[in-house]
This record gives structure tokens, C-alpha cells and sequence, in this order.
């Protein structure tokens, strides 16, 4: 809906561009934030460093609960079939049981051998019926033994695990304690750095971090040479970045570089 309120409108207009005038930071002002940005990061790299390994032991080991859980999940589920399975034979075996009691009342009754001979074959049939349900019981029963075993032995590594995480998690809390204060400071100051430099030369110091072992981005120039990789800078080109009009990395490392 269009305003109605026209002065209100130049008055929004007029603070909003003050606000953009107001972020409009310089490239000298750019390149210092990154640097600033660079040092922040690398306290908190150093801090990091404290931790370790410990966060991915501790990943690991949750990695690794959760699967032995959801083993264990199925092999109670299996065993929970084979135990229907049993049921139902056990069910089985009762009417088989139940229909050869019946046929051999009705073999006292027959009136012809006819009848006589069909009643023994229905007998010899369900006979072979408790056979094979018998042979199935035995197997089901071998299969629980198995997968009860399995579950056991997976409890007791599961139980391992949850204490060696317990150990990583505390140990993990502990350094994270100590540290967090600064970490929140230093958090705040990464803010303040960022909120000066546009996204685009931004994403740029994030990609060349990434890619650098040392996570150095943003290096001075020393001796004449790249903070990064030590090659030497020439002096025409020590001249453009001291002077921090642009942007310049180093030709060797593809390092930002910055004065002293």
C-alpha cells in the first residue's frame, strides 16, 4: 500500500542512505579490517589448537553409540521374529499332533480300505509336518542363541564406548570452559573485522584460509619477502601495497599482502 505520509518517507530515505554512507568503509580501511580479521582468526586457531583431535574422538565416538544402538535394535528385532516364528510351529505342532489323534480315532470307523488307506496318508502327512517343524524349531532356536550372543558381546563394546565418551566429552567441556570467555571476546572482534569488509573480497580471505595449512590468509610483508611463503616482493610492488589501494597477493602463494 503506497505511504501517505510523503516527509516521513524523505526523512526514512535520508537515514537509510547516511546509513549506507556511513558503512561505505575505504579499501584502506578494507584491508586493514582483514588483517585485523586475520589476527583474530589465528588466536582462535591457536586456541583450537588446544582441543586437538578431541572433537572428532568425540564425533567418533557418538558415531559409533549410535551405530552399536542401532545394531543392537536389530538384532533384538530378529530375535523377536524368531521368537514369533517358534510360536507359530509350536502352534503348528499342536494341531498337527491334534489331527493325527483325530485321524486314528476315525481309522477305527472306516466302513473300507479305501478310507482306511486315505486316514494313513493324512497321518503320514502331518507326521512329516512335526518333522519338518521340529527341524525348524531347532534352527530358530540356534539362531537366538547366535544373535543373543551377538547382542552381548555388542553391549559390552557399547558400554566401552559410552564411557571413553563420557572421558572425551568431559575433557572436551573442560577446554571449552576455560576458553570461552576469550573465545567470546575474540568472537566479537571477528564481527567487528567482518561487518567492514564487502562479501565478495570476504568469501575471497575465507577461500584462500581454507586452502592455506596454516590458515594464513593475510600475511605482512618482511625483509622485503612474503610473510607466507618467503618469497621475495619487488620493490615497485612493496610501493602498491603500502600505499593499500587494492588488493595484491603475493604471485608465489596467492596470499593477500599487507604493510608492515
Amino acid at each position: 500500500m503506497p505511504s501517505t505520509n510523503p516527509e516521513r518517507d524523505e526523512t526514512r530515505f535520508v537515514i537509510m542512505a547516511k546509513k549506507i554512507e556511513t558503512t561505505d568503509y575505504s579499501m584502506e580501511e578494507k584491508i586493514k579490517a582483514l588483517y585485523a580479521l586475520q589476527m583474530v582468526d589465528s588466536k582462535i586457531d591457536e586456541i583450537n589448537k588446544i582441543k586437538g583431535e578431541l572433537p572428532l574422538e568425540v564425533q567418533d565416538l557418538e558415531d559409533d553409540v549410535a551405530g552399536l544402538g542401532t545394531r543392537i535394535e536389530n538384532f533384538n528385532s530378529e530375535i523377536e521374529e524368531l521368537n514369533d516364528m517358534t510360536r507359530q510351529r509350536k502352534r503348528d505342532l499342536d494341531e498337527a499332533s491334534l489331527l493325527i489323534t483325530k485321524y486314528e480315532e476315525q481309522q477305527n470307523n472306516v466302513r473300507n480300505n479305501r478310507e482306511f488307506d486315505a486316514l494313513a496318508k493324512e497321518i503320514e502327512y502331518q507326521k512329516l509336518e512335526i518333522e519338518l517343524a521340529n527341524k525348524h524349531l531347532k534352527e530358530y532356536s540356534a539362531a537366538i542363541k547366535a544373535k543373543k550372543q551377538q547382542v552381548e558381546e555388542a553391549e559390552a563394546v557399547l558400554g566401552d564406548r559410552k564411557l571413553d565418551l563420557e572421558q572425551k566429552q568431559t575433557e572436551l567441556a573442560g577446554i571449552e570452559k576455560e576458553t570461552e570467555k576469550e573465545i567470546a571476546v575474540l568472537e566479537k572482534e571477528q564481527s567487528a573485522a567482518a561487518e567492514k569488509i564487502d562479501e565478495r573480497m570476504l568469501n575471497a580471505y575465507r577461500r584462500i584460509r581454507a586452502n592455506m595449512h596454516n590458515g594464513l590468509a593475510v600475511v605482512t610483508v618482511k625483509r622485503d619477502a612474503c610473510g607466507g611463503c618467503y618469497n621475495r616482493i619487488p620493490p615497485q610492488r612493496q610501493v602498491d601495497i603500502r600505499q593499500n589501494k587494492k588488493i595484491i597477493v603475493c604471485e608465489y602463494c596467492g596470499r593477500i599482502l599487507v604493510a608492515e
